[in-house]
């Protein structure tokens, strides 16, 4: 009953101290989890999960959908993702590495939203600046359109690391390897390149992550913004999975990157937007941009 006792009472001050953390802990967090990042033999498997939470890497909150998933080859070919599941907290899938090298698996969600008044009925609509284009009445009122580009990935090797599946697509925040996502070693130093709609991401802020955040008083995070060139350099502190989180600069008026929007009760009505309303032409952009990592023990 003592052990049962000083365990209980340490949960309890472990839990505390969490509560104490600051809001930005608790902020929902999207995230890929590889079974692994580096492998060899003939034709190996990864599992992947796939989840929204406020604890890196632990099933809380709500499953990722995985309409969006892309899986591409070292060939630079799309992949087949197979044992595709969704549960409560997690969805979840396979990749067969058949061929060797480096395969990009990402979740990626590239949608304009758009909302407007036709009389005095408020109507909402997503798609393609073209589909709704078409959509949209000549006569509508109060137009604001919104384009949300968010990319969640992960890169995983079999055999010998290479480049091809890591080209960027010139859509949304990506990044572009100085060092192999794949070739990262406890207290070694890594430079990434992030790009935006294929220009530097300069003075994005990052936000580096070990796992086990469940189980440490402190959030322990690495705080970076990238230079000019949208580069940071990481100087990996232990081993482990790494969550990497790259957010725009916030426009005035706009909530950060860890905020969250207040609860609105069943029923009642949704408050107006606020901001800048966006065109068609000229939608107002959000992005993000999350990965997950492997750092090997020296």
């Amino acid at each position: 009953m003592k052990n049962i006792s000083t365990r209980a009472r340490a949960l309890t001050l472990v839990a505390a101290a969490v509560l104490a953390l600051p809001a930005a802990v608790h902020a929902h967090r999207s995230w890929l989890l590889p079974s692994g990042t580096i492998y060899s033999g003939q034709q190996p498997w990864v599992s992947v999960d796939a989840a929204v939470s406020n604890d890196i890497f632990y099933y809380e909150h709500n499953a990722a959908g995985l309409d969006n998933l892309v899986v591409i080859g070292p060939d630079g070919q799309p992949v087949q993702a197979e044992n595709q599941a969704k549960g409560r907290y997690r969805s979840v899938f396979d990749v067969k590495l058949g061929q060797q090298g480096t395969y990009r698996i990402a979740l990626v969600n590239d949608a304009i939203m758009a909302s407007f008044k036709s009389g005095t009925e408020t109507k909402r609509l997503r798609g393609t600046a073209e589909s709704l284009a078409k959509e949209i009445p000549a006569d509508a009122q109060e137009l604001r359109v919104s384009q949300a580009q968010n990319r969640v990935e992960t890169f995983v090797t079999s055999g010998k690391p290479t480049t091809d599946a890591l080209k960027p697509t010139g859509r949304g925040i990506e990044l572009v390897p100085v060092t192999h996502p794949n070739d990262l070693v406890e207290g070694d130093t890594a430079t990434f390149r992030f790009i935006d709609n294929g220009k530097p991401a300069a003075g994005y802020a990052a936000t580096v992550i070990l796992a086990g955040l469940r189980y440490r008083s402190e959030l322990g995070e690495i705080r970076l913004t990238t230079d000019d060139k949208g580069e940071i350099k990481v100087k990996w502190p232990a081993a482990g999975m790494y969550w990497v989180n790259i957010a725009p600069p916030r426009a005035p008026g706009m909530a950060g990157p860890d905020a969250q929007a207040a609860p609105v009760a069943a029923g009642a009505p949704r408050p107006a937007p606020t901001g800048p309303a966006g065109t068609l032409a000229e939608p107002v952009r959000r992005s993000g941009y999350s990965l997950t990592l492997e750092v090997l023990p020296r």
